[in-house]
């Protein structure tokens, strides 16, 4: 209470002096009269009196100061001249009206002044690019130089402000060749906004060799240089700029330090990242929030969860910013129960708190939550944007919700928002995703125009293969090639489209392209291409592609494998099996599936017991095809004995599938007993198809 009741006070003291000083600012106004004085007012009042009227951005306060000054000098009956108004004076007016807010003023007086020196150039100069109008600044600034006034640094470095906000690079070169002639160049102002300007045109090559012109870079400097390699997204590059900013032992500056701080966190550095930290405690920056926010978003985004809440519970302050950035971290990681106690924890949420949470929810796979989430989100708040309805329309395309999703799209239209190409992208992705593909073929054509890329082509491609219209998917890709450079992954949805209707011609087309125009053959489209030749019946080729070169990605292995076992090469299918297992590659349930099929293929019952064995006992879980496969493998080969015991262990009673093949298997090889229980399973399931057990004759 104490405090509280301090600071009122201060607060009161403040606002009392500001009203005091503002007091004497008018009546000073009210003194000044436009009465014809017998000797003039000193210059160094009407200073005075602008300074005043700027430090309160009075503008009616200026406005008055300059009229006075400039009428007081001229006779009101013949008009002519009493005494010449110092040019600082005009000049400081001009800089006083446009920081007061009126450029239009400071612009009028300027053009008024009947004799101008390179401070007014300056003033006007500085006061356009202030008031952001760098257009205009760039504009004074060439017909100054084309009257031959010098300008100075001061003006130099405004004009080169003015050309990075408007990315202005020929002007910047033109500048900083002049800048060089006249032996500016280890200026420190000039030499840090030449790195500015360079560093927005992303030219940061160029930037850091004006930088390294700087004699003596002081604090300012190293910031710039800084911040503009992480906005350039080359954070390796900040950071080590920070640190030789610690070593020259230049102190930096607050934000300086969470630039730094960021860097490592785009750049996943978390051992950079603890060193910044303990330099922070070192020097007193963890009070300021900024820091603290960043140090938490690094932690968080840097997978080191419980580092970041445990700086996160110690804050004795938990504003927005370092609450949304522990919100973040929880969030992203799939730590959504966590990150909902924080949020409801905060005593108000922003666009990005509510984001964030809409993410973890999806990241978390609890899709039926995000959209919940989604609706408790349009009753408390009237934000949202762009990237909160493609996040709703992921929830809706894992849920393969077209009802939701159409809503959504409906709601982006009305909303303003269908502008963003990435939304587009959302809603095609979702289209093609939940088989609407009339719909993604309308929206690809009529309403994203220029705004489709690779991937929206990408995701009707994928689209038409996984609904089993490989034609058109084709077709597509052919449309695609007129229009963009299609990518790796565009050719492994094509394959798989050839693979589909087994078109060899299709598929050796791709792939001649794919190696005529210099595309790297990854795992992916190895997997492809090797799915592609088995399945068309050209095992040679598919095998060439598999040992074309190493490979520890396990799809490619099944790929290989499930070739074999359809080809009618189980037996090479085996020994990839083994040889998996010696590289150390983990199989995961389809390469135990291709491996059973070997086996059935190749007749080796006991080692597919084997194989089914090993992967309970490598807590790989078995799915429906494996007992089938292990049904398929006995029957087939008559063990049945065996196939009696292990359709006694199944966890779950054999499908109507399962007991046919059981029946038949038994008909075939005799087995009374469970054949004659396969059957009555059979007619319970589907009494309108009487069967009856009978072995077949020898």
């Amino acid at each position: 209470m104490a405090a509280a009741a301090t600071s009122s006070s201060a607060a009161v003291v403040s606002a009392t002096s500001a009203h005091i000083a503002a007091g004497r600012l008018f009546a000073a106004l009210d003194t000044l009269t436009p009465a014809w004085y017998s000797s003039p007012i000193p210059s160094s009042l009407y200073a005075s009196l602008l300074r005043l009227a700027t430090s309160h951005r009075s503008l009616s306060a200026a406005r008055r100061i300059a009229a006075h000054f400039v009428t007081s000098t001229y006779s009101p009956s013949t008009s002519t001249s009493r005494s010449s108004v110092p040019n600082f004076l005009l000049n400081r007016a001009i800089e006083s009206l446009a920081a007061c807010g009126s450029l239009a003023d400071a612009r009028e007086l300027f053009e008024l002044m009947p004799r101008r020196d390179g401070g007014s150039w300056n003033a006007i100069i500085y006061a356009s690019s202030r008031a952001g109008n760098p257009t205009e600044a760039l504009s004074l600034f060439v017909d100054m130089y084309s009257l031959g006034v010098r300008p100075s640094d001061v003006t130099m470095a405004s004009v080169l402000s003015c050309c990075a906000e408007c990315l202005n690079l020929c002007g910047a070169q033109q500048l900083h060749g002049h800048i060089s002639k006249r032996d500016f160049q280890s200026n420190v102002i000039l030499g840090t906004a030449l790195v500015d300007v360079y560093g927005k045109c992303l030219l940061l090559p160029q930037a850091r060799r004006a930088f390294d012109g700087i004699s003596k870079p002081n604090a300012i400097s190293w910031n710039v240089i800084i911040r503009r390699y992480l906005l350039a997204g080359m954070g390796d590059m900040a950071v080590d700029m920070f640190f030789r900013m610690v070593w020259a032992g230049v102190r930096p500056l607050v934000y300086t330090v969470s630039h730094a701080i960021s860097a490592c966190r785009d750049n996943n550095a978390l051992k950079e990242g603890r060193c910044i930290h303990t330099f922070v405690l070192r020097h007193g920056y963890e009070q300021d929030v900024h820091v603290q926010s960043a140090v938490v978003d690094l932690y968080a985004k840097c997978g080191a969860i419980d580092a970041a809440q445990r700086l996160f519970n110690l804050a004795p302050v938990k504003n927005m910013v370092i609450s949304t950035s522990i919100l973040s971290g929880l969030a992203s990681c799939g730590r959504i129960d966590d990150a909902k106690r924080v949020f409801e924890g905060m005593e108000e949420h922003n666009l990005v708190s509510w984001n964030a949470m809409l993410t973890g929810y999806i990241r978390s796979m609890d899709l039926t939550g995000a959209l919940h989430f989604f609706q408790q989100m349009r009753k408390e708040t009237k934000e949202f944007d762009a990237v909160t309805l493609g996040s709703v329309l992921n929830a809706c395309t894992g849920m393969l919700d077209i009802g939701k999703g159409e809503e959504v799209h409906a709601f982006a239209f009305k909303s303003g928002l269908f502008s963003y190409p990435f939304l587009k992208n959302a809603l095609l992705r979702m289209y093609c995703k939940c088989g609407c593909l009339r719909s993604a073929e309308r929206l690809l054509v009529f309403e994203m125009g220029s705004d489709k890329d690779i991937y929206s082509w990408n995701s009707l491609i994928s689209g038409y293969e996984r609904h089993s219209m490989s034609e058109a998917a084709l077709y597509v890709l052919s449309e695609m090639q007129s229009e963009v450079t299609p990518y790796q992954s565009t050719f492994s949805s094509a394959l798989a489209a050839c693979a589909n209707i087994f078109l060899l011609k299709h598929g050796k087309q791709i792939h001649a392209y794919v190696i005529r125009n210099g595309y790297e053959v990854d795992d992916i489209l190895r997997s492809a291409l090797v799915d592609m030749y088995c399945k068309c019946r050209l095992l040679e080729c598919a095998i060439r592609v598999f040992e074309a070169g190493p490979s520890r990605d396990v799809i490619l292995w099944n790929s290989m494998i499930f070739g074999c076992a359809h080809s009618g090469k189980g037996e090479y299918g085996l020994e990839l099996f083994d040889e998996m297992q010696k590289q150390g590659i983990r199989a995961d349930s389809a390469t135990f599936f291709g491996a059973l099929v070997s086996c059935i293929s190749e007749g080796h019952v006991e080692l597919g017991r084997n194989y089914f064995t090993r992967m309970i006992d490598e807590s790989i879980i078995p799915r429906m095809e494996h007992y089938e496969c292990m049904i398929e493998l006995f029957g087939k080969h008559g063990y049945m004995a065996e196939l009696e015991e292990f359709v006694d262990h199944m966890p779950f009673e054999p499908t109507s599938a399962m007991w046919l093949r059981i029946f038949d298997c038994c008909r075939e090889y005799g087995n009374r007993k469970l054949g004659e229980r396969a059957a009555k399973c059979i007619n319970d399931t589907n009494p309108l198809t009487h069967v009856r057990y009978e072995a077949t004759p020898d």
